[in-house]
């Protein structure tokens, strides 16, 4: 009996169990139903905020500075030729390439002797003609006294004919006697147009004597001149460069010797577009005298020269654009012809724009400002020049606050926290202030450098003797030393 009631107590106990579980699964499954019926709801969305730099646009006054690239030349450079052929006897001292020439200095002699013989032809030929003129001259004299001497002894025949013509009307001389004395003041004026003649080819032999003397001299001056043209002398002061003769070797006529240069009348020629061209013209169409400065790097050390834009060339020149602009240099050591150099150009003034960075400016001229609750708004501004990484721009955005730089996710409307920061960029050198070891390093490997220009070693060293030096200077020296 025992058996059988504990028996049908399990078997309560595992139906009330099962039924509690059934009830459980059913519950459960009626909630999960209930929830995926139910339509989800997503939470609010936020809106995202952007951190931009900005700058405040700040209008002032700026002259913007060209930059290009162009070639030192000398103004004046002149090419010695052989004027006249022959043999080279003597060269001057330091005829050789970068030998220095001093004005009046006898450069080349070629052999004179040929020369000096045609001197010597053409002034015996001088000499001929004045004694042939002195003759003609003489000759000339004594025609005139015989034509005169004809002309008395005509007008006396002349004077006998008249009174033997009077006599014969009062009837005291003859026909005979008439005829005769006719006939004798015939001759004599016959005789008078003979002299007459005579003193017209003196004349004629003179002038051709003074013509062949004329000649003659010419034929001197010719001869002389050859033989001047035998010595080459310099014109100038300067330098020899692409020296091609030794002594001793023919030369031909007009043949190059070498090249004369001036190296301190130095200019820079550089070519600029036809739009930048534009903006250096005045209100006549002439071009501006503007300050320019030509660089030349040499060993990480910056040779700098000032100068004027002198004149512009007159033509664009064959299969270039643009325009070719020559500019005087001023003290400009240590430049050589042929160097190339960075010529920066200052512009005219501009008035009241405004300085921001490249980046702050997209394809379509806009800019990105502060509006309302920092929403950015779009504003279009005028572009006038771009300066390395900046731009300078004209338009409604001073004293406003302008984004540094854009981004595609950037654009009017959306909201940003703005970081402000100065607009103004310091245009002074970054300066270091060297160890002593350090500072020797440098010392050293400038004054072991020999391709550097002595003035530009001296000015090198004086910088590196200060306390501060330029850290563009240091950096490219050590760069030339590998460190």
């Amino acid at each position: 009996m025992r058996f059988l009631r504990q028996s049908m107590i399990g078997l309560f106990l595992a139906s009330i169990t099962l039924g509690l579980l059934v009830f459980a699964v059913t519950l459960v499954g009626g909630a999960l139903q209930e929830r995926m019926a139910e339509t989800s709801k997503a939470p609010p969305a936020r809106e995202r905020v952007f951190s931009v730099n900005v700058v405040t646009a700040q209008p002032q006054d700026v002259v913007p500075v060209l930059e290009t690239f162009g070639e030192v030349q000398s103004r004046r450079l002149l090419e010695l030729r052989a004027a006249v052929a022959g043999r080279v006897v003597e060269l001057a001292d330091g005829f050789e390439d970068g030998g220095e020439i001093k004005a009046g200095q006898v450069l080349v002699q070629l052999d004179p002797a040929d020369a000096q013989a045609a001197v010597e032809r053409a002034d015996s030929d001088v000499a001929d003609a004045l004694a042939e003129g002195r003759d003609a001259t003489r000759s000339l004299e004594l025609a005139l006294a015989e034509l005169a001497a004809t002309e008395d002894q005509a007008a006396l025949r002349e004077r006998a004919f008249e009174r033997q013509q009077d006599l014969a009307d009062r009837g005291v001389g003859t026909a005979t006697t008439v005829e005769t004395a006719e006939l004798a003041a015939s001759a004599a004026r016959q005789a008078v147009v003979s002299r007459r003649q005579a003193v017209a080819q003196a004349e004629a032999r003179l002038d051709q004597t003074t013509t062949g003397l004329a000649r003659a001299r010419l034929a001197l001056a010719e001869a002389e001149r050859r033989l001047e043209d035998t010595t080459l002398t310099a014109p100038f002061d300067g330098t020899l460069s692409s020296t091609s003769v030794v002594v001793g070797r023919l030369v031909l006529t007009n043949e190059q010797l070498a090249e004369l240069i001036d190296p301190r009348d130095l200019e820079v020629s550089f070519r600029l577009s036809t739009a930048q061209y534009a903006r250096l013209l005045d209100e006549n169409g002439q071009i501006l005298g503007a300050d320019v400065t030509a660089r030349l790097d040499v060993a990480g050390v910056d040779l700098e020269a000032q100068g004027r834009i002198s004149r512009a060339s007159a033509g664009a020149g064959e299969g270039a654009t643009g325009r070719l602009v020559f500019a005087a240099l001023r003290d400009a050591k240590g430049f050589k012809t042929g160097d190339f150099v960075t010529v920066r150009v200052q512009e005219p003034e501009l008035k009241g724009v405004v300085r921001l960075p490249a980046s702050a400016v997209d394809a379509n001229n806009e800019v990105l400002v502060l509006g309302e609750e920092n929403r950015l708004e779009a504003v279009e501004v005028s572009l006038l020049r771009r300066q390395g990484d900046e731009v300078l721009v004209r338009g409604p955005i001073l004293e406003r606050k302008v984004v540094e730089a854009r981004s595609p996710l950037l654009g009017a409307g959306i909201s940003v926290k703005p970081i402000e920061r100065d607009a103004q960029v310091s245009n002074e050198p970054e300066m270091l202030e060297l160890t002593e070891e350090r500072r020797a390093r440098l010392v050293a490997f400038v004054e072991g450098n020999t391709r550097m220009p002595e003035e530009a070693k001296a000015r090198t060293l004086a910088r590196l003797a200060e306390p501060q030096v330029p850290a563009q200077m240091v950096a490219r020296i050590e760069s030339r030393m590998g460190g």
